[in-house]
């Protein structure tokens, strides 16, 4: 499968974007990810930073729509194919200028979208 960026990543397994990096690779997918502190999650490294990857094929989000604006560019820096905006990130403006820059979105929850097979 493509590589998934988590934003918003948790070292906390309580975490729903704990739970959706487990999950995640759980099912065979690469994972990266950004989160507020540095730390790892079943051996993926969580960076502070917004690290630039190559060939990230969907961001899945975890930050509310307010805290999404700083990662305007750096997702669209990225060019994924799609962005995921999990229960609570729906962000209709950021919606807009993925439209305009033909990249595709979801407002699903990764975790029931890896659950059913539909990731």
């Amino acid at each position: 499968m493509k590589k998934t960026l988590v934003i918003g990543a948790s070292v906390n397994p309580n975490r729903y974007s704990n739970m959706a990096i487990c999950k995640l690779l759980a099912n065979n997918v690469e994972v990266v990810a950004i989160g507020r502190r540095e730390g790892v999650i079943d051996g993926v490294n969580v960076y502070a930073t917004k690290k630039i990857f190559k060939d990230v094929d969907t961001v899945t989000l975890y930050v509310s729509a307010k805290n999404q604006q700083e990662f305007y560019n750096y997702i669209l820096a990225l060019n994924p194919k799609r962005v995921i905006f999990n229960p609570g990130t729906e962000n209709l403006a950021f919606e807009k200028i993925l439209t305009e820059k033909n990249i595709e979105f979801e407002n699903a929850c990764t975790l029931v979208l890896l659950g059913i097979g539909a990731y």
